[in-house]
C-alpha cells in the first residue's frame, strides 16, 4: 500500500475519531442541558403554584370580609354580590401548571382582575360606615387582605423572573437547538390584567 493511501486512511481515521468524540461531547452536553432545563421548568411550575396559593389566600378571606360587611352595610348588597360572584368565577378557572399557556394565564388574570376591582369598590363604600371601620375583626381582616395583596405581587414578580430564566435557557444557542429536538416550549409571562395589577388600596383605610 502506497504512502498516499496510508496517509489517506490515517486522515480518514482521525476524522472518524474526531466525529465520534464530537458526537459524544454533544450527547453529554445535551444530557447536562436537558437536566438543567428540566430543573428550571419545574421551578416555573412550582412558582406558579405559589402564585395560585397567594390568590387562593385572598379568595379565602373574601367570605369573612363580606360577612362582616353585611352586618353594617345593608345598603351595599349589589357591591357585596358582585365581589362574591367575581370570586366564584375566579376560583372556577384552573391553570394546568404542567402545560401553562398564555390563554390560560390571560383568563386567570382577567378573573382575578375582576375580584380586585370588586374589592376596590367594596372598600370604597366602607368610608360611609364608621361603625364598620371601628370593628376590630374587620380591621384585622383588612390588614390580612393587605398582606395578601403584597404577597400576590411578590409571587407574580418571582414567577416572571423564573420564567425569564427558563425562556433564556431554551432560546440561547445551543439551547435553542436542544429545545427543538427535545420538545421544550417557551413559558408565558404573567401579564396582569389592569384590575389584577392594581391591588385594592387598603393601607390608608383606617388612617382618616
Amino acid at each position: 500500500m502506497s504512502n498516499s493511501k496510508l496517509a489517506a486512511l490515517g486522515t480518514g481515521a482521525i476524522i472518524g475519531i474526531g466525529a465520534v468524540i464530537l458526537i459524544i461531547i454533544m450527547i453529554i452536553s445535551g444530557i447536562s442541558w436537558n437536566n438543567t432545563t428540566v430543573t428550571k421548568q419545574e421551578a416555573v411550575q412550582s412558582q406558579w403554584a405559589n402564585v395560585e396559593s397567594s390568590y387562593q389566600r385572598r379568595s379565602d378571606l373574601i367570605p369573612n370580609v363580606v360577612a362582616t360587611a353585611k352586618q353594617y352595610a345593608q345598603f351595599e348588597q349589589e357591591t357585596l354580590t358582585s365581589v362574591i360572584e367575581a370570586r366564584s368565577k375566579a376560583t372556577s378557572i384552573n391553570v394546568d401548571a404542567s402545560n401553562i399557556t398564555a390563554e390560560q394565564i390571560q383568563q386567570f388574570s382577567q378573573a382575578q382582575g375582576a375580584v380586585s376591582s370588586g374589592l376596590g369598590r367594596l372598600l370604597a363604600t366602607y368610608e360611609n360606615y364608621p361603625d364598620l371601620k371601628a370593628n376590630e375583626n374587620f380591621k384585622e381582616l383588612i390588614n390580612e387582605l393587605e398582606r395578601t395583596e403584597n404577597r400576590i405581587n411578590v409571587e407574580r414578580n418571582r414567577y416572571n423572573g423564573i420564567v425569564q430564566e427558563y425562556n433564556l435557557q431554551i432560546k440561547k444557542f445551543p439551547g435553542s437547538l436542544y429545545a427543538s429536538i427535545l420538545g421544550f416550549d417557551e413559558s408565558p409571562y404573567f401579564q396582569a390584567d389592569e384590575g389584577a395589577q392594581n391591588a385594592p388600596q387598603v393601607d390608608n383605610l383606617f388612617n382618616n
